[in-house]
């Protein structure tokens, strides 16, 4: 008995498979088709230390990037903050609190940037 609608979705070689493609997720160029998130038009910084045991992130939400060109964002500002960071579900982490030069960095970059938070 045959299954017509069975595939693979991991491989000892390459992993976990995609599974509209069936390649290596890592490999896989379906995914890496992201729209940027529906936003209003406001970049909000904000300072966040829930689930980081006290530690104290600031996050960046709303931009209108997407994919590589947010990568390049994430990476200028760390750079310019000194400090790690990453980026999750578009929102881009940066480690410590640094609100005050990332507004300045964002505004000349031609977004209007508002703090949010408390």
């Amino acid at each position: 008995m045959s299954r017509n609608n069975s595939k693979p979705v991991y491989s000892c070689e390459s992993g976990r498979l995609c599974p509209t493609c069936g390649k290596a997720v890592k490999k896989c160029s379906c995914s890496r088709q992201i729209t940027p998130p529906k936003a209003d038009g406001i970049v909000r910084i904000q300072r966040e230390t829930k689930g980081r045991k006290g530690k104290g992130v600031t996050l960046i939400t709303g931009i209108p990037l997407a994919g590589d060109e947010l990568k390049k964002l994430a990476k200028t500002l760390k750079q310019k903050c000194g400090t790690g960071g990453t980026i999750k579900d578009g929102v881009i982490e940066i480690q410590g609190d640094h609100r005050d030069l990332l507004l300045a960095e964002l505004q000349t970059k031609g977004w209007t940037v508002k703090k949010a938070g408390g």
